[in-house]
């Protein structure tokens, strides 16, 4: 497997495949930093294309995405997509999925500690990260980023692209739009229009963002 990053996410991403034991041929991709040969002596880092295409040949094609940035990881999704991988979803054993109707979108990363109740639904492509609550009734859309300790509450709804911020609370019922960031500590009491940037308690729209078009 490819995991794309050799930085910050991408080492959650590793501790992930070591809880699930699945570290054998797993390789990393950077062709941004500047990084060693190998990520903690063990780990090759691919540097380009050509690398990734000789991998997926001798190693299978599967990757998942150790980048945050929900936009950024649409685009890595369809480029390494482009070069013949299948993305495949990682979750931490010690992340608490409830019994009944929890549905986890293909190539979504979910850390240890994240709690999910029943009648659950994640699209392609999101990061749930350590201590994130997300409650019974919840529909996350697709290349969602949901921070640290964040609280989803029953009922509610964020559209793709968006961002959850660190310790935020949503409360029940509210919408959250397509391409929203939604700041660290904020407390959404109510619906939150696409292509926003919201903080505070309770939350306001601060300001709006450009969209994010997904066939650039």
């Amino acid at each position: 497997m490819i995991v794309i990053g050799a930085k910050g996410f991408a080492k959650e991403v590793l501790e992930v495949l070591h809880q699930l034991n699945q570290t054998q041929n797993v390789a990393f991709y950077d062709d941004v930093n500047e990084t060693e040969e190998k990520l903690y002596d063990k780990f090759p880092i691919l540097k380009n294309e050509s690398q990734v295409k000789a991998f997926f040949e001798s190693n299978g094609n599967e990757f998942t995405i150790g980048i945050g940035n929900p936009q950024l990881r649409y685009q890595l999704y369809k480029k390494f997509t482009a070069l013949g991988g299948n993305i495949v979803t990682t979750i931490s054993p010690f992340a608490n999925l409830s019994s009944y109707d929890v549905t986890i979108g293909l190539g979504t990363n979910i850390l240890m500690n994240a709690v999910f109740s029943n009648s659950v639904t994640l699209g392609k492509g999101c990061l749930v990260y350590y201590n994130a609550i997300i409650t019974h009734d919840c529909q996350i859309e697709d290349f969602v980023e949901i921070s640290p300790g964040a609280t989803l509450l029953g009922r509610c709804k964020v559209g793709s692209f968006s961002r959850i911020g660190a310790n935020a609370t949503i409360l029940p019922d509210v919408k959250i739009g397509r391409n929203v960031t939604v700041g660290a500590g904020a407390v959404v009491t109510k619906d939150i229009p696409d292509n926003s940037l919201a903080y505070g308690v309770p939350a306001v729209v601060i300001k709006s963002v450009e969209p994010f078009n997904e066939n650039e």
